[in-house]
């Protein structure tokens, strides 16, 4: 979200809150994460940590290893200020 609608919300400390809140009344262990002033805007997220029911393992380990898979074969560039290996090597 942009880090105005975010501050006219009560801030990302307020928003992860009731995050927390409202994912606990749903039974879930949660995790949450907020930073504002991302270049994206204000990022905030919730996790349940509980382990996958055994009914959905297989869909949920499926799904994992596809976008694992997939971030693994995207072409990656340099960090800034880095170099590739080969071209730290050449004279």
């Amino acid at each position: 979200m942009d880090d105005e609608e975010a501050v006219g919300l009560g801030g990302v400390e307020l928003i992860r809150a009731a995050m927390r809140k409202a994912a606990r009344q749903l039974g879930w262990k949660v995790e949450t994460i907020g930073w504002i002033g991302t270049r994206f805007g204000t990022m905030i997220a919730v996790r349940d940590t509980r382990q996958v029911p055994g009914e959905h393992r297989t869909v949920v380990d499926a799904v994992m290893y596809e976008r694992m898979s997939a971030a693994v074969a995207r072409p990656r560039l340099p960090s800034p200020g880095r170099f590739p290996f080969s071209a730290a090597l050449s004279p």
